[in-house]
């Protein structure tokens, strides 16, 4: 049993369904409380396994009673709730940090402002191809604390949000990688970029000299705060400019990969392309090479690796047209990524609910890679009054099968046509995931 006899799970999502049922395996008593609506599925789970909720309210009376709470990444620290808890002293911690003490598997975290999700599943594929007993979790697909419940495994690869890491205590990952840090969800950082920084270098906060941090070399906001901040973890660092004594990068079009041993990779032989796609090739290859994979499956991993779905996945090619989606690029830095791959001539269908973009920064890959932009948006302003002297096609569209026709109608053979939007969705999707089905679905319709 446990020192803690009553958790109080707030928010019934992914994760806070999979620590109640953790919770519920080892002992505790558990309460799940939700201030709006539950899902259906998740609802049945709950009842399945015989776990008091509530949903639409907060008691409080029954939350001020908890030994611990596990927050929702979802529910910032902000909120009033959350704040008279901790002053209450009652620990509120992440379904991250509650999952992680009970298993023994080695923890191999992973998190950035992009790049993190493909990172992840190279580093699972990898380690699954070398016959490693390994799961993925995290961020990606379902939560830590319910892959506990369902099997053992010896290596957990984590794919950590900043939301995830802001409630950490003492989890504590073998190898930590940090794929990059671009401005993000400053709204949750009281606007200030030092706060966003810092909580993603919490990945690293209770690593030890036996531990790892990979990291990108090339990014000057992770360089400079690791030359002013202690770091106690091993620095191993990635590079596509300079060479390196020690880590990865980037020399007569392949990857060198130089730690514990020495090996190289061709870029004409890897699954993904682009140089974001190369970093994190090199990011995953440092991790697997620490934990001692043979250099050859790592070789056949990055060459039959698979992509994340909606981060530049080819879709179909019709008339010698490619469609791309790349949904998941919600912000600048991905779109960046996307645009900077384009080889051909590109349609590019941007916009949603803007994060206050400054799409200045595309301008140069703009002029360069695209033809046309059509707009997928409520308000598309922002952008026309950015490109509108650049770009002499840009078409206003509301829906994503008006979109395609449009892109398709715009395009010739040989050319790209893009969805990569550098926006959240919720302006006229449920979320990024269904704005990449129904762009795919309109394809399929062409």
């Amino acid at each position: 049993m446990n020192d803690n006899k009553y958790i109080v799970v707030l928010g019934a999502g992914e994760s806070g369904v999979g620590a109640a049922l953790l919770a519920k395996q080892k002992g505790y008593d558990v309460f799940v409380s939700d201030i709006g609506d539950i899902k259906q599925n998740f609802v049945e789970e709950l009842r399945r396994n015989s776990i008091d909720f509530e949903a639409k309210q907060h008691s409080v009376d029954r939350i001020f009673k908890a030994d611990v709470v596990v927050k929702s990444p979802g529910i910032p620290d902000t909120v009033p709730l959350i704040q008279q808890l901790v002053k209450a002293n009652i620990p509120v911690i992440s379904e991250i940090e509650f999952a992680a003490k009970y298993t023994k598997a080695m923890l191999l975290g992973i998190t950035g402002a992009n790049g993190k999700t493909t990172t992840t599943m190279m580093l699972y594929h990898i380690l699954k191809k070398a016959g490693f007993k390994v799961e993925e979790a995290g961020n990606i697909g379902f939560g830590f604390a319910r892959k506990l419940t369902e099997k053992s495994f010896d290596y957990a690869v984590l794919e950590l949000s900043s939301f995830q890491l802001d409630g950490i205590v003492d989890f504590r990952p073998h190898i930590a990688i940090l794929t990059n840090i671009t401005p993000d969800h400053l709204d949750r950082y009281d606007h200030k970029f030092d706060n966003y920084i810092a909580s993603k270098f919490r990945i690293t906060k209770n690593q030890t000299p036996e531990d790892f941090l990979i990291y990108d070399a090339d990014d000057a906001v992770i360089t400079n705060w690791i030359s002013s901040h202690p770091i106690k973890a091993k620095l191993v660092p990635f590079s596509l400019k300079k060479q390196l004594q020690e880590g990865a990068y980037l020399q007569d079009n392949k990857i060198h990969i130089i730690i514990n041993k020495r090996f190289t990779m061709s870029l004409n032989t890897l699954a993904l392309q682009g140089n974001h796609n190369i970093k994190n090739s090199m990011a995953a290859s440092l991790a697997a090479t620490l934990l001692k994979v043979r250099k050859e499956t790592i070789r056949e991993s990055m060459e039959d690796f698979e992509g994340a779905p909606h981060r530049l996945e080819n879709v179909l090619k019709i008339g010698g047209v490619q469609f791309i989606n790349d949904s998941k690029a919600t912000n600048i830095n991905a779109t960046y990524y996307a645009l900077e791959s384009m080889r051909k001539p590109t349609i590019w269908i941007v916009g949603g609910e803007d994060k206050g973009n400054d799409y200045m920064e595309l301008m140069p890959l703009v002029r360069e890679n695209v033809k046309a932009i059509v707009c997928l948006g409520v308000d598309n302003s922002k952008i026309i009054n950015t490109f509108k002297n650049v770009m002499p096609i840009i078409v206003e569209t509301r829906g994503a099968e008006e979109a395609v026709k449009v892109a398709y109608k715009l395009s010739e053979k040989g050319d790209n046509v893009l969805l990569s939007p550098a926006c959240a969705s919720f302006d006229l999707f449920k979320n990024y995931e269904d704005r990449g089905n129904q762009f795919k679905e309109a394809i399929l319709k062409l």
